[in-house]
């Protein structure tokens, strides 16, 4: 965990949404912290500060609550669906040493083979890890990779200490040829379509043409 992770916080004593308007008005947000069978607590945290840090998924902030440290990962932000502004985030109490589940994003390095696609599958796989110690993805090489190449979650290499949760034989990423489209036929019709509607419209402009030199 990153020192920077460090946030003093507020103990907040008025809820509903006012207040909460009021919080985020002030550039805050409005959280709790709950876990290991302690009372919730309700949290005023620094806005920029905060969203710097929960930029990165799974993120663990070292609180400083009237003075006291707390360790907590991060649950859960929830955000307005339009203005993308946090609303609330939940926060977990956690101790040192002690191992927690999260869902790590997967980010595929390299490019696969020349005229092949990479189809990622899985964009994250559940581990147990140590709660401070939490990768901030886990990096898949598709690096030349052919066409027909399957990396399921078993293949992944995981970090030291780390334990998949999810299925072992979940499919991550599968390397393709794309089909290509037979337009061929189609555009070939097309084209017959349009010299026959080109050779009626020059056959009925030259009609045209001899009744009026009829007419002279």
């Amino acid at each position: 965990m990153a020192d920077q992770n460090k946030l003093a916080v507020e103990i907040r004593d008025e809820f509903g949404k006012g207040a909460a308007r009021r919080i985020r008005a002030a550039n805050k947000i409005p959280a709790v912290l709950y876990g290991h069978g302690t009372e919730p607590q309700h949290l005023t945290l620094p806005g920029h500060e905060t969203m710097l840090i929960i930029r990165k998924a799974n993120q663990v902030l070292d609180l400083d609550i009237a003075g006291k440290s707390q360790l907590a990962l991060v649950k859960d932000v929830q955000k307005d669906p339009v203005r993308q502004v946090i609303e609330h985030i939940d926060l977990v109490v956690i101790r040192r040493g002690e191992r927690v589940t999260v869902s790590v994003p997967v980010h595929l390095e390299g490019e696969s083979a020349s005229g092949t696609i990479a189809a990622l599958d899985a964009a994250t796989l559940d581990l147990e890890v140590e709660a401070v110690n939490i990768p901030e993805s886990l990096v898949v090489s598709i690096e030349g990779a052919e066409d027909g190449t399957h990396v399921t979650a078993k293949d992944v290499q995981l970090p030291d200490g780390a334990v998949l949760v999810s299925d072992p034989e979940t499919l991550v990423v599968a390397i393709s040829v794309p089909a290509a489209a037979d337009l061929g036929e189609e555009q070939a019709a097309e084209q017959d379509d349009n010299t026959g509607e080109s050779g009626e419209a020059s056959e009925a402009a030259e009609a045209a043409a001899d009744e009026a030199a009829d007419a002279e």
